[in-house]
């Protein structure tokens, strides 16, 4: 089950809201607040609550569909900020000219999900840790074959010069 939280029209350029949406994309919904309560950058607060908006989404479906829905297990599984409209603007410059420039505004949307097991009940740890079978091992390098190359090419005798009489 996925859970969503959209906000429009938020006065930050997206490029900008990305910057935090990518410190919280993955994380437990625990982990996302803590992390976004320390963030110094502007858009962090609009994030937050927007967060917080998805979680309380989370509760709300769950009780309106008799779902069981452990909050503690949320992640975010999705974290997006879009361009929307831009707004142009202009600026008043030197000998009675004008510069336009552009004010950008993002659409930002969050998708919280319950975290699966392998054995397709919901996860109460974040990082499950990845099976015995599943991890191969590095190919090492056949060192020897060179070393002794190498060594035959340095033992092959000198040429003699010719003696002059």
């Amino acid at each position: 089950m996925e859970f969503r939280a959209k906000a429009c029209f938020v006065r930050v350029s997206p490029q900008k809201a990305r910057l935090v949406l990518d410190l919280i994309k993955g994380r437990k919904v625990e982990d996302a607040l803590n992390t976004l309560a320390f963030t110094n950058k502007r858009v962090a607060a609009r994030v937050e609550k927007l967060l917080r908006s998805a979680i309380e989404n989370a509760n709300y479906l769950s009780a309106e569909k008799s779902i069981d829905v452990d909050v503690d297990n949320l992640y975010v599984k999705q974290a997006i900020a879009n361009d929307g409209p831009r707004m142009k603007r202009i600026r008043p410059a030197p000998m009675g000219r004008a510069f336009r420039y552009v004010r950008r505004i993002a659409h930002i949307e969050l998708t919280l999900a319950e975290r699966p097991r392998k054995d397709g009940n919901l996860a109460t740890v974040v990082g499950d840790a990845p099976s015995a079978g599943s991890v191969k091992a590095p190919a090492k390098k056949k060192a020897g074959a060179k070393a002794v190359a190498t060594a035959k090419k340095k033992s092959a005798p000198a040429k003699k010069k010719a003696v002059r009489k």
